[in-house]
């Protein structure tokens, strides 16, 4: 094995992880916002209590199919293009969420959605150009 095909092969198991991370991160914040409570989930999710409500059950929806969309196209082969726009439809709500916070002055919240925001693009450009999933047929 040549070592560009291990660093493609290491590559490409990194961008999995990555995916499956971003994907089970997704799925409980999206689950929570869907289907929870609001006057529980606005203590440890600050900004549900500026926001309406009807806004947070469509982040959650949202949120819960960015999940199946890091996951289900690449590792079925259909249409795995889809993958990497997930990945690019969380980077740009990240961005806007990190724009919403900066603008409000809630700083604090930054260090931890930056990095969101930096590995959702990572994903979206590793499976765009890096790494992309060949589809089934």
């Amino acid at each position: 094995m040549t070592q560009e095909v291990k660093q493609k092969k290491g590559l490409n198991i990194t961008l999995w992880v990555l995916q499956v991370l971003l994907a089970a991160m997704y799925l409980m914040a999206g689950y929570q916002k869907t289907f929870g409570d609001l006057d529980v989930i606005v203590k440890t999710i600050f900004w549900v209590g500026y926001t309406p409500a009807l806004l947070v059950r469509f982040i959650g929806t949202s949120e819960l199919l960015a999940a199946i969309g890091l996951i289900l196209p690449a590792a079925l082969k259909i249409r795995p293009q889809l993958t990497t726009l997930a990945a690019a439809g969380i980077s740009t709500i990240m961005l806007l969420a990190n724009l919403m916070h900066a603008y409000r002055g809630e700083f604090f919240v930054l260090p931890m959605t930056l990095p969101i925001l930096l590995l959702a693009a990572f994903v979206a450009y590793g499976r765009w150009k890096l790494a992309p999933i060949a589809q089934k047929g």
